[in-house]
């Protein structure tokens, strides 16, 4: 039989695990092909391709980002290779298997859950080996009706093969993230999620894991995600895998973990800032929000005050970067509530700071409460809310326009300390910030037409212009130097009004030559010649001590603020006094 295991990636750079999964333990006796798409390829491309393999079964992995475009595939496969069998899988389909064998005409076969022992049994019924009652965790019409069969025992994690070892995959190892599970289930029961519906957490063979990983570095994978719900449920568990990593890793790879981390211990913490490499490791964490009767009402267990404690601590070491996420629109969470969970996470400073909204996936216990809350969403995936009994569209549409400036600005980290200063200095509170600028753009209609780099500080400097009540100059020195900070040469188009005139940058760049140390020692032991100092630095007027900032202060200075543009990347700035050329 010739097999295809297909899924539609949100993106190139993406693997899916699954997959492999599924064709490791299918062999020997069977040989399944991969084929990975994306789903911005064209329907019509994506079946061409499969349609030339011949193949005699389909397998699709479906999740909420790519069904409908999979369905479209589907449809159109069905059409030119009737007589090939259609398989999905995966957790968009595995709940309400009704709904989607009715709308599904095309589809042959639904797996529910856990998909390895229960695929393979279906290829030995397909393969004429095994009678499709004996065939078990899968469903399919027959006569007009559902049929469903039950659930097979779970497989024994320890002894899975390897999805890693094939060698069609070895090329693009380098190009793509790769994915580690080294455990399934969670020990959670968040209602909004389905990680909760698996009860209990069974582990991969650790020994087997590491030599994967190694594996996988050994062919210059680059970043390598575990794909746990919880990696650091287990304390000795994670101990011994961040030792492992720190000991064998490779210059340049990254490690991205899921952490719970109001449970994660100070030593561990103390352990990491110790030993790892900066860069190593990098932490995603689920917040969702800060309300107590919003956590409780949704089973989530969450201490904030120790994962406040673990972020800062984290923070505080400078190894580790973090990302945490938050869901607008949970139970009982109004805009103003969500305000303040905003504030309270914003108050740590991660590194990035998602601001997602709620999505009613089918199989949570959310969606079945949907009613008792007032939930309106869309009935296609991924199905997000529109409102609740407490949150209007009008609410929604503002924390999305809060959740806009907030990707373009803080976590892209262009503008790091002008944010800080608007943050802490100007607006009431960070997300009145995000929110009061999200609002401005959209008014503008930024959001549809693109944008250079430049665009961003102009447009924050015009929304700042029009509300008033904010120091313009000190915003635009520290835009300038948020802006000098990341070019690694003197940039072609100056967004600033304020320039050197040709009189002072003459009568400056003659005190530079004739004494560097005006700029400091450090740039005085730079020893530039005139030919590089013309060419490696910049002067533009400045009205506020560099040193000062660096040290948490804001101290005006009337004078020019030097950048000197080293070779490795890494500005040098000082402040000079205006009184040198007076």
């Amino acid at each position: 039989m010739n097999i295809v295991l297909a899924t539609l990636n949100a993106k190139y750079i993406h693997t899916n695990i699954a997959l492999r999964y599924l064709k490791s333990f299918a062999t020997p006796e069977f040989d399944p092909i991969i084929s990975e798409y994306t789903i911005k390829d064209p329907s019509f491309n994506i079946v061409s391709d499969i349609y030339q393999k011949k193949p005699d079964i389909v397998g699709f992995s479906c999740y909420i980002w790519n069904i409908e475009e999979t369905i479209r595939v589907i449809r159109m496969l069905k059409k030119v290779s009737p007589n090939t069998k259609i398989i999905l899988g995966g957790p968009e389909v595995s709940y309400d298997v009704h709904d989607w064998l009715r709308r599904l005409n095309d589809v042959d076969y639904i797996i529910m859950g856990e998909g390895e022992y229960s695929f393979k049994q279906l290829l030995f019924h397909l393969n004429g080996e095994l009678p499709l009652e004996e065939v078990p965790g899968i469903c399919y019409l027959k006569d007009g009706k559902v049929i469903i069969h039950p659930q097979p025992k779970k497989v024994d994690l320890r002894e899975m093969p390897s999805p890693y070892r094939f060698e069609e995959d070895i090329p693009d190892i380098p190009k793509r993230i790769s994915y580690i599970e080294t455990s399934r289930g969670c020990p959670f029961s968040c209602q909004f999620c389905l990680s909760s519906i698996e009860v209990g957490v069974r582990y991969f063979n650790r020994e087997k894991i590491k030599e994967d990983i190694r594996y996988l570095m050994e062919h210059g994978a680059r970043t390598i995600k575990f794909v746990d719900r919880t990696f650091n449920i287990s304390r000795s568990y994670a101990m011994e895998m961040f030792q492992f990593l720190i000991d064998e890793h490779k210059p340049g790879v990254v490690f991205q973990f899921e952490i719970t981390a109001d449970i994660m211990r100070p030593e561990v913490i103390q352990f990491l800032n110790d030993n790892a490499p900066k860069g190593l490791f990098r932490f995603e964490i689920g917040v969702q929000s800060t309300n107590d009767l919003t956590n409780e009402l949704v089973k989530r267990r969450q201490n904030f005050e120790k994962l406040s404690r673990t972020v800062t601590m984290v923070k505080d070491g400078g190894k580790i970067d973090q990302h945490l996420d938050l869901i607008a629109g949970l139970p009982e969470e109004d805009y103003a509530s969500f305000r303040q969970t905003f504030n309270d996470v914003f108050a740590m400073r991660p590194e990035e700071l998602q601001l997602g909204f709620l999505k009613l996936l089918r199989g949570t216990g959310l969606r079945l409460q949907a009613k008792e809350y007032g939930y309106e969403y869309v009935d296609m995936a991924p199905y997000e809310i529109f409102a609740n009994n407490l949150l209007t569209f009008d609410d929604i549409l503002r924390i999305k326009q809060a959740e806009d400036v907030l990707e373009k600005y803080w976590n892209d980290h262009r503008m790091d300390r002008t944010v800080e200063y608007l943050v802490t200095e100007v607006f009431e509170s960070p997300f009145d910030f995000f929110q009061e600028f999200g609002t401005y753009w959209e008014e503008r209609a930024w959001s549809r037409i693109g944008h250079q780099l430049e665009d961003l500080f102009n447009r924050l400097l015009q929304f700042l212009h029009d509300r008033g009540g904010v120091n313009l100059e000190i915003v635009t020195n520290l835009m300038q130097l948020d802006y000098l900070a990341v070019q690694q040469f003197q940039p072609r188009k100056i967004w600033w009004d304020k320039r050197v005139s040709s009189e002072e940058s003459k009568k400056l760049f003659q005190q530079l030559r004739e004494n560097p140390a005006i700029a400091g020692e450090e740039f005085a032991s730079f020893q530039l010649n005139e030919k590089e100092l013309y060419k490696h630095t910049l002067l533009v007027p400045f009205s506020l001590n560099y040193e000062a900032l660096e040290n948490g202060h804001l101290a005006e200075q009337n004078g020019y603020l030097l950048t000197y543009f080293r070779k490795d990347n890494k500005p040098y700035f000082t402040t000079i006094s205006g009184t040198l050329i007076s």
